[in-house]
Order: structure tokens, then sequence, then C-alpha cells
């Protein structure tokens, strides 16, 4: 086979804290900056909550290209559903089937917690995630406002 032509294999796998680093800077992609600290807390905190929370990535030759991470939502007014809570795809890799195989992961997991709904939300603006997930299946059943109130601040040590 020639070189030009090998076939690079997608890891997907759960997410660890030593891929904190790399799901931060995908997670600037979307527009959200959060502190590579956090983001490795957060990982860490998953184990705790194996039953209600998971996220994956996507590697290509041992480099994180994608994320998702998804909850599962016990709601008062509606039965339980999965919620895919961030999906991103490393700019220039989009449109491969590393989004489509990383949804896969979470529709595999919703069906072994025995929740056949899985939900996604997505900002306006973002035209091509909403037509990636209508290809996918996915429709659109509501459009909705996001409010949110600043209760407390938190103060930064140092």
């Amino acid at each position: 086979m020639d070189a030009g032509n090998e076939e690079i294999t997608m890891v997907l796998r759960p997410m660890e804290e030593e891929d904190a680093d790399s799901v931060a800077a995908l997670t600037g992609m979307l527009g959200y900056e959060r502190p590579v600290e956090d983001i490795q807390q957060w990982i860490a905190g998953l184990a705790g909550r194996r039953e209600t929370q998971r996220a994956w990535v996507a590697s290509l030759e041992g480099e994180v290209v994608g994320w998702i991470e998804a909850s599962v939502e016990l709601r008062l007014q509606t039965a339980a559903f999965t919620l895919i809570g961030g999906l991103v795809v490393k700019e220039g890799l989009r449109g491969r089937g590393i989004g489509r195989r990383l949804c896969e992961c979470v529709e595999r997991w919703s069906c072994e917690q025995g929740i056949g709904k899985v939900r996604v939300t997505s900002r306006s603006t973002r035209e091509a995630a909403h037509r990636f997930y209508q290809r996918d299946g996915y429709e659109v059943t509501k459009t909705s406002l996001v409010f949110e109130k600043l209760v407390f601040e938190k103060k930064m040590e140092g």
C-alpha cells in the first residue's frame, strides 16, 4: 500500500484527566474558555457520576481531535432523556464522520441506560451543526431562549 493511501485509525475512548489540555483547546473552538485545571477536575469527577454522565474523546494517531459529553436528565415534566451537553470536532477535520461516531457512543450508552431518547441543543448561530444533527436523524422539536442569573461571583484566589 502506498504511504499516501494508508488509512488512519480513529480511536474512541472515555475521556481521561490526561486529555484536559486537548479538551480545553477544543472547548475554545466552541467559544467557551475554561481553565485546564477546571476541566481536569470535571473529568476526575466523572468517576462518581458514571451512571448519569459520560464523556468520550476521538483521537487520530494519539491526538485528541474531538469530544462529546452527555448526561441522563430526570425531569418532573418529561420522561427521562439523554442530553448531549457538548460536541466538538477539531476545525479542518469536520465532515469526516468523527462527530457521527461520537454521537453513536452517546446513543449506545443511552440505550444501555434504558433511555430511548437523545436530545441535543445547539446555539441558533451554529447552522452547520444544525445541518449535521438533522442529517443524523435528529429533529427540531422546539426553539428556546436561555436565561441566566449570576447569584454569586466566584472569587479568584491569589
